[in-house]
């Protein structure tokens, strides 16, 4: 492993990346994913940035922990820093009680054109409007789990940036597994993706939609696309307008939705081949 370096001031200008994480402005940046790069948070998802390909500027470790992370931290190109800190000095730096020990800086690579993600999966989850972190992260886990290989998605507009640090912690590092690009204009993109051979599926509560056992029964005339919205307002008119077939899940009486990331994974688990 590159040889560490002890960090004993908060305040050393080498940690810059690191510093104030729960500052509103750098916290928004994130989010929106505008910021040229991201911060990993807890030893699985700092092993999963390494093991990406992703760039790794740099590793931040609290003292104790490197020897745990000795496998993956040899797989670090000599020249990415591994800086060592005490807890006291950790908090200092990020400005919050942290206790998952291990945080690492990626570099986000140059956006990938959307049609070119499509192209190469072979099941798409389209997500439109998901600004919770958590959801995001999740979505992301579940696809990743769920498909495996030749899953990609794609991010419509109002959705948070994978990237995000809390969303990549839910995920626990798949978003940097699954391929996600956001597309543009919005919904007609939509449109192109029938040439690509995919079929967009709405997942829709309304009592209109088929079954989601039906569909799956019926099979899929082509590569999935599955189109979710936000909890609360759901996919917008247009958006529903635009898929070719919308599917409900269905629910007990009273039961009026399920949590989007969980009802992607039932949709998932759903697709004609898999039952």
């Amino acid at each position: 492993m590159p040889p560490p370096i002890h960090i004993t001031d908060p305040g050393d200008p080498r940690l810059a990346d690191y510093a104030d994480l729960k500052d509103a402005a750098l916290r928004d940046a994130e989010f929106r994913g505008v910021r040229g790069r991201f911060i990993a948070e807890s030893e699985l998802v700092v092993r999963a940035l390494i093991a990406s390909g992703f760039p790794v500027a740099s590793v931040l470790i609290e003292s104790g922990r490197e020897v745990k992370l000795a496998d993956a931290l040899a797989r670090l190109d000599p020249s990415v820093p591994v800086f060592i800190a005490d807890r006291r000095v950790l908090e200092g730096i990020t400005g919050f009680a942290f206790h998952r020990g291990v945080l690492a800086c990626g570099v986000r690579p140059p956006p990938v054109d959307w049609r070119t993600v499509a192209s190469r999966a072979r099941v798409l989850v389209i997500a439109e409007g998901i600004s919770n972190a958590d959801n995001m992260g999740a979505i992301f886990r579940n696809t990743a789990c769920i498909v495996g290989e030749g899953a990609a998605v794609l991010l419509a507009p109002g959705c948070c940036d994978p990237l995000y640090r809390k969303s990549m912690r839910v995920s626990i590092g798949h978003a940097l597994r699954v391929p996600f690009a956001r597309v543009e204009p919005w919904p007609d993109a939509l449109v192109a993706l029938y040439d690509l051979g995919f079929v967009t599926i709405a997942l829709s509560p309304s009592p209109e939609a088929i079954p989601i056992r039906e569909w799956s029964a019926a099979g899929c005339w082509g590569l999935p696309a599955f189109l979710i919205g936000a909890e609360g307002p759901g996919l917008r008119a247009a958006s529903l307008n635009a898929a070719r077939v919308r599917v409900r899940i269905p629910m007990a009486p009273g039961a009026d939705s399920l949590n989007v990331a969980t009802a992607l994974a039932v949709a998932l688990s759903w697709m004609p081949g898999l039952v």
